[in-house]
Formats: C-alpha cells, sequence, structure tokens
C-alpha cells in the first residue's frame, strides 16, 4: 500500500494525463462534444482528488471516484467514431494510470 505522499504524487502523474487527453479531445475537431465533456470531467475529478487525497482513507475514496471517472472516458472515447487515434491513445492513457494506481491503494 502506498502512502499518501506517493498517492498524490502518483495523483500528480495522474493529473499530467489527464490534463494531456483533455488537450486533445479538445483540439480534436472528430471528436464529440459529449466526448470533450467526459474527458473534462476526467480532468476535473482529477484535480478533485488530488486536493482530496489528504489521508489513507480519502486517498483510496478519491482514487476510486476518479477511476470511475475514467472508466466514463475511456468509453466515450473508444464509442466516438470521429475521435482519432491521438485523442483516444492520450485517454487509454490516463485511464490506465489511475486504474494501475487504483491496484496499489
Amino acid at each position: 500500500m502506498l502512502t499518501t505522499t506517493d498517492v498524490s504524487s502518483r495523483l500528480a502523474d495522474v493529473k499530467a494525463r489527464t490534463s494531456a487527453a483533455l488537450s486533445a479531445a479538445e483540439a480534436d475537431e472528430g471528436a464529440s462534444v459529449v466526448t470533450v465533456a467526459v474527458v473534462r470531467e476526467f480532468d476535473t475529478k482529477s484535480d478533485k482528488a488530488r486536493r482530496s487525497a489528504a489521508d489513507d482513507a480519502s486517498a483510496r475514496d478519491a482514487v476510486i471516484e476518479l477511476e470511475q471517472a475514467g472508466d466514463s472516458a475511456k468509453a466515450a472515447a473508444e464509442a466516438d467514431p470521429g475521435a482519432d487515434a491521438g485523442t483516444r491513445d492520450a485517454v487509454l492513457d490516463a485511464h490506465l494510470a489511475i486504474c494501475i494506481l487504483k491496484t496499489e491503494v
């Protein structure tokens, strides 16, 4: 199990990935407004997770909530026929990062 400091550090990495995914989705002219909105929510939840990971219990709850948002973003990106491969890859990268972190808290 990771310490709260380690979780905070890892959440910073996830935040960088969700930000990259959001940038890709917003720049992707083929991505649907739904995909962009769901990825934006994933990025917003990443901010919230970083703020609320003050102790072990709250860190775990924050990671679980963020992983659920990541699941939604992944599903939206994969289902969007207009989204380009770069957008899908960025979302999948962010999703994978939070899934790995979830197994460690």
